[in-house]
């Protein structure tokens, strides 16, 4: 019981909502309004129930005046079938709603007017969510597709460089279908914010990403993936070659020939505990 309570004590509604609220009581616009916050909430409510079946670490659910966001305090260290299921439960969430608004437009409980309405506004939610840009569920799942291939870091880099071409790239046809739509412009604005964001922070999620890895959370490595690394190489350098969902053996050479090898435990107790942070892999080899 404790856990529900908490569970829904992480939704926040922004204070803007209901000036937005507000405004649509008195542009008669409220029953829209309703309706749109109802699709949000139970496509932000799909993320969080997932997240919650698999005791992520949940910050908040929040509810904007223009969407919704659920923040979980997760740094790429879960497995990616966890973490596919967490992000695809929201889109899933439009499936059953469009089904049961379907029967109850076919039984007559809700007028042709408002069937046409919600299933409009259900659909642009899904498909605006679907758009290959961080931190829409499109964004995110690009992201894990891309860092099943590469390294952690560098996934992350090309997620947010490509979704911001991608933001480009709908803002200018938005913008030529309708210039003048100022909830576009209150929605490009707030992706270009959450982008920049997201990339001055990149070394900091990152560091969170290796933090995590070392202390045990290893719960969604599921195989090895040596890494050959040249002995005069940083440690810093090497630890951006560390991929989600692999534990890397590292195979030290000198000028083509094998001198040992490390495990990457070895690596991240040097950089974090021993704070070696501009240490050379020679140098680890050294002392181990």
């Amino acid at each position: 019981m404790n856990n529900v309570l908490g569970f829904i004590q992480k939704i926040h509604i922004h204070p803007l909502f209901w000036i937005v609220m507000g405004v649509a009581v008195l542009t008669a616009r409220f029953n829209e309004l309703l309706t749109l916050l109802f699709i949000i909430f139970i496509h932000e409510m799909g993320h969080g129930m997932v997240a919650y079946f698999f005791s992520w670490r949940i910050k908040k659910i929040s509810i904007l005046p223009f969407g919704g966001v659920a923040e979980m305090d997760e740094h790429g260290n879960r497995p990616l079938k966890e973490e596919f299921f967490v992000i695809a439960a929201g889109p899933l969430q439009h499936v059953w709603l469009s089904i049961v608004f379907l029967i109850l437009w076919r039984q007559g409980v809700i007028s042709n007017h408002y069937f046409h309405m919600f299933m409009e506004f259900n659909l642009m939610i899904l498909l605006f969510n679907l758009l290959p840009i961080w931190p829409l569920d499109g964004g995110k799942l690009m992201h894990l597709a891309i860092s099943r291939y590469i390294p952690y870091l560098h996934a992350f880099r090309l997620s947010i460089i490509s979704s911001f071409v991608f933001l480009i790239i709908f803002h200018f046809i938005s913008l030529l279908l309708s210039p003048f739509n100022l909830n576009i412009w209150v929605i490009a604005i707030y992706l270009y914010v959450s982008l920049w964001f997201e990339w001055k922070q990149l070394r900091f999620v990152f560091i969170r990403f290796l933090l995590e890895r070392y202390y045990g959370k290893k719960n969604g490595i599921k195989g090895l993936k040596p890494i050959i690394v040249d002995s005069n190489a940083y440690l810093y350098e090497v630890l951006e070659l560390f991929q989600r969902g692999s534990k890397h053996p590292l195979v030290v050479t000198k000028e083509g020939q094998e001198l040992g090898k490390l495990d990457e435990n070895e690596i991240l107790h040097a950089y974090f505990a021993e704070k070696q942070v501009t240490a050379r892999i020679k140098d680890i080899m050294y002392i181990y």
